[in-house]
């Protein structure tokens, strides 16, 4: 087992079977400094560290504490789940909900029929969506900021999460309804998931699988953009 993240980092790219060159592009960096942070010279950024997790396949608990497996699946079992999820659509009107109007994500989900999209947004070869919604708050800060668009996919079993993705879910906390856009991670603790923000001042939070009310799957965004 690698002792440090660097020396993972080093041998996730051996098992993937890149090059310094390949993986640094990837990753959106130079050459230079992806071997920096092999040698533990400099830090693997969370941007590069969902990069690796989302593109890549791999166990983010493996990433950071050399536990488990270093791969979420198999390959195969990871292109199966890409081609299923990425699969595009050339024309659709994507309804868009104002969560407040329909009294939250599970009677949204339970029943969209009953409730009146604010708007239809139209992006061509977009994947298959449900739906879409605002964002409220900070905790996805820079990737998405309170105001922002998220475009959903509906799911009806955790079960069928692909790890370390990005999702839309509705949390029971103590009978009151909490939604949130998070990265869901494997928890050390049987029963529970692991939510994760892209802003590094929110902390990490396991939450139990029972508290989980409504879950999606976020298929793309949109950034509002203001000017005053």
């Amino acid at each position: 087992m690698a002792g440090s993240k660097g020396e993972r980092i080093k041998l996730i790219r051996k098992e993937l079977k890149m090059t310094q060159d390949v993986l640094a592009a990837k990753l959106g960096v130079g050459k230079s400094a992806l071997s920096m942070i092999e040698t533990g010279k400099a830090a693997l950024s969370e941007r590069n560290r969902n990069i690796l997790i989302q593109e890549l396949n791999v166990n983010p608990e493996w990433i950071d504490r050399g536990k488990g497996e270093m791969f979420n699946c198999s390959p195969d079992e990871f292109q199966t789940f890409r081609k299923k999820s990425d699969s595009t659509v050339p024309y659709q009107s994507v309804p868009l909900y104002n969560i407040e109007g329909t009294a939250g994500l599970v009677p949204l989900f339970l029943d969209k029929e009953r409730h009146q999209p604010i708007d239809y947004i139209h992006i061509p070869n977009l994947p298959k969506c449900d739906g879409a919604i605002y964002v409220a708050g900070d905790s996805m800060y820079p990737l998405l900021k309170s105001g922002d668009i998220v475009l959903y996919k509906q799911m009806n079993d955790i079960e069928n999460i692909f790890w370390g993705d990005m999702y839309l879910l509705s949390i029971d906390i103590d009978g009151e309804e909490y939604i949130t856009v998070k990265y869901i991670q494997k928890s050390d603790k049987e029963g529970y998931v692991r939510l994760v923000s892209q802003n590094p001042h929110h902390a990490d939070k396991d939450v139990r699988i029972s508290q989980i009310r409504a879950l999606a799957f976020i298929k793309a965004s949109i950034r509002m953009n203001s000017i005053k």
